[in-house]
């Protein structure tokens, strides 16, 4: 079976394929950029086919697509840093629907029967009231940045390729994963690589903070990339699915077991500038959804993780 992965050289991308490579009769293609840094698949690159496009340009995707032909479609490029959305917005909302957009009429017009996995995120939901939690996929969406609308855009097309023309689309509402390789500029990884460089003496015992009180459900990387598989193989096309462990941690939390597990002391300190304009202060989700039609359950544990995301750092042979 074919089965192609956008954003592959990102750090999701860059599990699934590992997880792809362990299947049997996968014939496994990835998207890139001329720009995409490699780092994440130079482990496993001699055994993808790779191909340049822009999703953007409409053109490019629809050549590509036509040469792969999949059996299988993970959509997981984006732009996936939600401070970014708020610099760049229009940059956000177009790579991102326009993107996915370009990807869905390439299949539709070349009549490719295929199953498609699109990536959404927990984000969508944005402000979540307490009497709402464990988030459920009826919630109402209510985004709190240009990424969170950008992804309901997604989220929105995905089912309106589906009910328009019956294309087997699932829509997955990834919550907050982490895990090796994951880049600095998201929460965990980012205080993992503090605590390291601290613990190499390349920086002093103090740790840079913005917001310690948001509550986020945490997901081991390969646990979610495992998810995305079983979307495709026993998931309902048409239908929407949390991701999520059903567990939340502020991040202060994740901070003081970060800290426990290296053994180092640090000082905290705010950096303002680590603040956003409006953030969304409480995702954690019911998966009861997927778990019933698929099976699925996280059975990596947040202390592994976080272990495993240190270790990362220590031993990182190249710096983002």
């Amino acid at each position: 079976m074919r089965v192609l992965i956008t954003g592959i050289t990102g750090f999701a991308g860059s599990h699934l394929a590992e997880l792809c490579l362990s299947k049997k009769d996968v014939e496994l293609y990835g998207m890139i950029r001329w720009r995409s840094r490699m780092e994440n698949i130079e482990h496993i690159q001699d055994r993808i086919r790779l191909l340049e496009c822009d999703l953007r340009d409409a053109s490019s995707t629809r050549d590509v697509i036509e040469e792969v032909r999949p059996g299988l479609i993970f959509h997981l490029a984006a732009q996936s840093f939600v401070p970014t959305s708020w610099k760049a917005p229009s940059e956000s909302l177009q790579t991102n629907i326009i993107g996915q957009l370009n990807i869905f009429e390439a299949v539709r017009k070349l009549g490719i029967d295929c199953r498609i996995q699109i990536a959404c995120s927990s984000e969508e939901y944005g402000m979540v009231y307490p009497d709402e939690v464990p988030i459920r996929e009826s919630n109402p969406l209510r985004p709190l940045s240009p990424y969170g609308v950008s992804k309901v855009g997604q989220d929105m097309l995905g089912y309106q390729y589906f009910m328009s023309y019956g294309m087997k689309i699932v829509r997955t509402r990834g919550f907050n994963h982490t895990g090796p390789r994951r880049a600095p500029v998201f929460v965990c990884s980012d205080f993992a690589r503090q605590i390291i460089d601290i613990e190499k003496g390349l920086k002093q015992p103090v740790m840079e903070v913005g917001n310690l009180d948001a509550k986020r459900d945490f997901t081991d990387v390969r646990d979610m990339v495992r998810a995305y598989w079983l979307s495709l193989e026993k998931g309902t096309p048409g239908s929407v699915y949390n991701i999520c462990t059903g567990r939340s941690y502020s991040i202060r939390e994740i901070l003081a077991k970060l800290v426990e597990i290296s053994g180092v002391r640090v000082d905290v300190r705010t950096d303002k500038g680590r603040l956003r304009p409006s953030d969304v202060p409480l995702l954690e989700g019911d998966n009861s959804a997927f778990r019933k039609d698929t099976g699925w359950e996280p059975v990596i544990p947040i202390e592994k993780t976080l272990a495993d995301l240190l270790d990362f750092w220590r031993n990182c042979p190249y710096r983002v």
